[in-house]
C-alpha cells in the first residue's frame, strides 16, 4: 500500500523513530494518526503532534506500506566510484527534500585497495553543526556505500571546516529549494 504525501494514516503497530532535528529516539504508538511529509531514500519523515520524526525504511510496514525488496536483476552502473557517489545520491537530510551529495555535503571521497576489497574514507558536514540527526544520516551514508558490491570497510567523518552554507549546494538544489 503506496501512501501519498501529507495523507492522515493511522500507525499499524508501535514503532521506533527520531525525532527531527534533535536525533532523540522515540517510541510511536499503533493507532497514532500521522502525516507523511517526505518519503525519500527509503525513509519517511513524518509529523505527528506537531512534532516531526524519521522512521527508518526498514520499519514502513508501521506505515502501511510494503518494504519494495531491491531487484537482483538490476546491474550495477559504472565503477566502484560511480556506484559509491550513486549511493550518496539516495542519502537525503529528513528536513529538505535534497540529497546530501546535490547539497554540497559531501567534502571528499577516498578509495583505497584493502585486501578482500575497497575501503572508502568520506569527509562530509551537515548544514548546522548542531543537528542531533547527524550520526544517523553519516549512518545511512555508511550502510548505504558498505551495500557496494566490492566495498570491504567504510570511514565516514564528520568535519566542520569549511563550514556549509547555501552556495554551496549545486544549482538544481538550489531551483528545487526555489533559491534562484
Amino acid at each position: 500500500m503506496n501512501q501519498v504525501p501529507n495523507e492522515a494514516i493511522r500507525l499499524l503497530r508501535d514503532v521506533d523513530a527520531n525525532m527531527v532535528p534533535s536525533g532523540d529516539e522515540v517510541k510511536l504508538l499503533a493507532g497514532n494518526l500521522v502525516r507523511i511529509t517526505q518519503a525519500l531514500g527509503g525513509n519517511y519523515t513524518i509529523l505527528i503532534n506537531g512534532n516531526m520524526v524519521q522512521i527508518s525504511a526498514a520499519n514502513a510496514d508501521a506505515l502501511g506500506i510494503e518494504i519494495e525488496e531491491n531487484s537482483e536483476s538490476e546491474e550495477p552502473k559504472g565503477d566502484i566510484e560511480q556506484q559509491i557517489w550513486d549511493q550518496l545520491k539516495t542519502c537525503y537530510d529528513p528536513e529538505i527534500p535534497i540529497n546530501i551529495f546535490e547539497l554540497g555535503l559531501i567534502y571528499g571521497l577516498d578509495i583505497s585497495d584493502m585486501n578482500e576489497g575497497k575501503s572508502v574514507n568520506i569527509k562530509m558536514t551537515l548544514t548546522a553543526p548542531g543537528c542531533g540527526m547527524g550520526p544517523m544520516i553519516a549512518g545511512e551514508v555508511e550502510r548505504k556505500v558498505q551495500a557496494v558490491e566490492g566495498v570491504e570497510e567504510v570511514l565516514v567523518e564528520l568535519v566542520w571546516e569549511p563550514q556549509w552554507n547555501r552556495d554551496m549546494m549545486s544549482e538544481a538544489a538550489q531551483l528545487e529549494l526555489g533559491m534562484f
